[in-house]
């Protein structure tokens, strides 16, 4: 990964993210030739809608995140936990098994005069001492939402508040979680003629069971 940063910051240029707040982030561009950069599956690269409904949500309602220690699961560009940092948010620890991605969240973080802290994978052990975990477009795999959902279930039960944002992704368990607000985000790769999609802000109850239950 030697010379990377820089190469990201030739290769993504500093977009801003519009309303409802103004983050600065390495975004693609057709010019980007994200397939020079690394051999996996650039997301990083994008907000997703389910981290956008989150990040609505959070501005909708700070004080969700203020003074809080959060966990930002399945990272990617960090964009969901800096928006928590930017509201007030104790620390954010913010967990991506892409070495790339924690590069690229890093990279964002200083754009944002923010410090996250960064981790791989957390979803085998136990939930580290945090307060909030959010969780933005994880479900879009089986055998990922496999592995997730049973790790939010255990923050879930000790406690931690769990909201996953979310647009409707065959994986997501829905029954296993209550709607909190929905809001109108856009898809990766849609264009502005793109009808609008439903962005659901979803908490995970402490008494959830397993999919299916």
């Amino acid at each position: 990964m030697k010379g990377l940063p820089a190469r990201i910051a030739r290769s993504l240029p500093v977009a801003v993210l519009p309303d409802p707040l103004p983050l600065r982030y390495h975004s693609a561009a057709p010019q980007s030739r994200l397939s020079r950069l690394t051999d996996s599956a650039p997301y990083w690269a994008y907000l997703w809608p389910g981290g956008a409904a989150l990040i609505a949500h959070l501005a909708a309602n700070p004080e969700l995140a203020r003074g809080k220690r959060v966990l930002d699961l399945g990272a990617g560009g960090g964009l969901v936990g800096i928006a928590a940092l930017k509201l007030g948010a104790a620390s954010v620890l913010a967990s991506d098994i892409d070495p790339v991605a924690r590069q690229v969240a890093q990279m964002n973080a200083s754009l944002n005069v923010v410090t996250l802290t960064l981790c791989g994978d957390l979803t085998e052990g136990e939930p580290p001492d945090v307060d909030l975990i959010l969780v933005g477009d994880l479900f879009y795999a089986p055998d990922l939402a496999t592995r997730v959902l049973p790790f939010l279930q255990r923050a879930a039960g000790q406690g931690i508040m769990v909201l996953v944002g979310d647009i409707g992704r065959a994986d997501l368990p829905v029954q296993a979680f209550q709607t909190l607000a929905i809001y109108p985000v856009r898809d990766v790769g849609d264009t502005p003629a793109t009808a609008l999609h439903q962005g659901r802000v979803l908490l995970l109850p402490a008494g959830s069971g397993s999919p299916g239950t």
